[in-house]
């Protein structure tokens, strides 16, 4: 049995467009993958981990350059 809270087939075409974008998205979705014992995942683990790396490292590198800045 596959127990999903929200699940993004169910929502609106442009609710789903925010939720792609929400890094969140991609995070429950491994957990998922991880914690069940069948595969419940959407996208699948690799595709979630290089999303939250991809952007860990974007914002990693905004934060590295506007430190300076804050910084006094």
């Amino acid at each position: 049995m596959q127990v999903k809270v929200y699940p993004i087939s169910l929502i609106p075409r442009w609710l789903k467009v925010i939720s792609h974008l929400n890094p969140l998205t991609y995070e429950v979705d491994a957990l998922r993958d991880l914690m069940l014992t069948k595969s419940a995942s959407v996208f699948g683990i690799a595709p979630d981990m290089g999303i939250l790396l991809l952007i860990t490292a974007a914002l990693v590198t905004i934060g590295a350059r506007m430190y300076p800045r804050i910084a006094i």
